[in-house]
């Protein structure tokens, strides 16, 4: 069965990827989730389990397969849990892994929503769920992480570093485009603002800023806003309310998306997608492998709680994620202390059996 067929059935192929450290535990709790809404909202599917990570790796030197890349080109959406070991050098599975499984299936948006749940869990001082209400579109496959450049006489004193940074004008046009498409579709404040650098990396945000006009010309409902990393590091924190959908580069993209999740209450309810909109996409919670909470069931199984509803949502089973959104708010705002590991006033598995069986 292909996949259109499986979504016309109603049938969908989901491959998992616990991953690494507290990676494991909270995917554990998101396929619970996962289970209840299926029997509810009465679709299927099959879970393919990939045992990619840091102990792989250690034991037969292999980070990502050609043959599981080749299936994991024909299933409907892919579960990551969080990928690193404290054993392994650092670039080994980011790049070998992660970064590769972007750059293979082409998922060239990386999309990070913002969203507030509970005004108690917000750093900010006078801000409240009505104003944190937000989503990055970052760039996914180009600029500096593209690995384009090199060492001159590595190693002594005389040592160059070269990165350089690569962007095309279908990578950057796509990726605007779809920042436009999201606006309108989130028909929210129907504004889109673009985030760069144009008065220092005058080469590379010349075209961003050209594209990004160019596209809005075609969205004329949609307003658009320009403003420089820096400048929009400090509005995220002083005026998040101004913010709809933000559009930036790969570097930047990772950077305000960190202080993003912070804003929101943290690392344990951010979740994010690698998207290929006509692909295969990977869904998945920020925080990382955490390895020092490994075990003790205090992670916050939230974020891939969060992250398993907007994989529904991309294969079409929207009404289980608006279901996953609205019991996580619930639970966020009357059953939880925090949302920081050990201090949520239950376990990781608590958490978990508590959304599955309110769902």
């Amino acid at each position: 069965m292909d996949k259109k067929e499986r979504r016309m059935k109603r049938s969908y192929s989901i491959a998992v990827i616990p991953g690494d450290g507290t990676g494991q535990e909270v995917i554990r709790e998101g396929l619970k989730v996962l289970e209840a809404v299926s029997d509810k909202f009465n679709f299927t599917y099959e879970k393919i389990i990939y045992d990619l990570g840091g102990e792989r790796y250690l034991k037969t030197g292999e980070t990502l397969p050609d043959s599981i890349l080749e299936e994991l080109k024909d299933v409907d959406a892919i579960y990551l849990g969080a990928i690193g070991d404290p054993r392994v050098k650092p670039g080994i599975l980011e790049k070998g892994i992660l970064l590769r499984l972007r750059f293979a299936l082409d998922q060239y948006i990386n999309l990070r929503p913002v969203i507030l749940y509970d005004k108690r869990f917000c750093p900010l001082k006078d801000k409240n769920e009505e104003d944190i209400n937000f989503v990055v579109v970052r760039e996914n496959t180009e600029g500096l992480y593209c690995g384009a450049g090199g060492f001159l006489k590595y190693q002594t004193e005389d040592e160059v570093a070269i990165q350089e940074s690569i962007n095309t004008y279908k990578g950057v046009e796509r990726t605007i485009r779809f920042a436009f498409d999201y606006a309108k579709k989130r028909n929210y404040k129907k504004k889109v603002t673009l985030c760069g650098k144009t008065n220092v990396l005058t080469y590379a945000f010349d075209l961003w800023e050209r594209v990004f006009y160019k596209v809005a010309k075609e969205y004329p409902d949609i307003q658009t806003d320009y403003a420089h990393v820096d400048a929009t590091c400090m509005w995220m924190v002083k005026n998040p309310e101004w913010f709809d959908v933000i559009v930036t580069d790969n570097m930047f993209g990772d950077i305000i998306t960190d202080l993003g999740a912070i804003i929101q209450g943290g690392m344990g309810i951010a979740a994010g997608g690698n998207i290929n909109p006509q692909g295969v996409s990977m869904f998945e919670p920020i925080g990382g492998s955490a390895p020092k909470y490994t075990g003790k069931n205090v992670i916050n199984p939230l974020a891939a709680i969060c992250a398993l509803g907007m994989l529904l949502n991309y294969i079409g089973e929207e009404e289980a994620s608006l279901s996953i959104e609205r019991t996580v708010k619930r639970v966020v705002r009357e059953k939880l202390e925090s949302l920081s590991a050990g201090k949520m006033g239950m376990g990781t598995r608590e958490v978990g059996d508590l959304i599955a069986s309110l769902v």
